[in-house]
């Protein structure tokens, strides 16, 4: 289990994180959501190590990340949202990187690859954009590490890209990974993530289970505004909808509408 206590970030006078507590558990694929600034990267980056707690605590297991022990740092994947060019073969890339981790699979690497239809033998500095990042994504999933955090793994895959990543990720992730991944592109992943973080300048203002958001929010897809509506807004045929779940019925989350009823009251959803 991740354990996140008390934890304060800053940079010179500008605070981003401020007493942060929360604990992530295994076998959960975390969506990590909040507008631009509020300190998405900065807590992942926290997680892998790459940052030091200015205040509090980050505990994987009993580890500090910080500390960086070979032990720890061999079963953490970090994948930025920009990911570096390598003047080598796809295939030479994992091979040397996956020396270092105890749980790689070069034969997975490979199957990835082939799912997101791009060539291992091809040199990564000549990549386009998108092929460069489904490599980094097949090197991180070929890892099996028990700890993987994700920083808009989407950004720069077109349409058919997306569906193999949401595929890829169900297929080929560890049952007992804590996995966390940071978007704004909430409708590529709304189908994979639970639970869900949404970060507020220095705050978590949500980290719940979709079951739990479910039994407090009804999601209402209808042509008639409700009076006591938390947020709406209109779609072909009507209206989406979220409201109070006064009633105990169950309906489909739609993230994107979470997240907008939330920034409107964020007060509400505090307490």
């Amino acid at each position: 289990m991740i354990t996140i206590k008390d934890l304060k970030f800053s940079y010179g006078s500008k605070n981003v994180l401020d007493n942060i507590t929360m604990n992530l558990l295994p076998g959960k694929i975390y969506g990590l959501l909040g507008e631009n600034g509020v300190g998405k990267t900065t807590l992942l980056t926290l997680l892998a190590g790459l940052k030091k707690p200015q205040v509090g605590e980050i505990r994987i297991g009993d580890e500090i990340p910080y500390q960086r022990r070979p032990s720890l740092l061999a079963d953490i994947v970090y994948l930025p949202d920009e990911v570096p060019e390598i003047n080598d073969k796809a295939v030479n890339f994992a091979r040397n990187n996956g020396a270092l981790r105890p749980n790689f699979s070069m034969d997975l690497f490979l199957e990835v690859m082939r799912e997101f239809d791009t060539d291992p033998e091809q040199k990564m500095s000549s990549m386009s954009a998108g092929q460069l990042k489904k490599t980094h994504i097949s090197f991180a999933l070929a890892c099996r590490s028990a700890y993987l955090f994700m920083d808009e793994p989407t950004n720069g895959l077109d349409i058919p890209s997306k569906a193999q990543f949401r595929k890829a990720m169900m297929s080929h992730t560890r049952e007992d990974s804590t996995i966390v991944i940071s978007t704004h592109q909430v409708r590529d992943l709304e189908n994979i993530i639970d639970p869900i973080i949404i970060l507020d300048k220095q705050a978590v203002l949500l980290n719940a289970s979709l079951e739990e958001i479910g039994k407090k929010l009804y999601f209402d897809y209808g042509n008639t505004l409700s009076p006591d509506s938390l947020y709406s807004e209109q779609i072909p045929g009507g209206f989406i909808q979220v409201r109070p779940n006064t009633e105990g019925l169950e309906s489909k989350i739609n993230v994107e509408a979470l997240f907008n009823a939330i920034h409107n009251h964020k007060d509400l959803f505090k307490k």
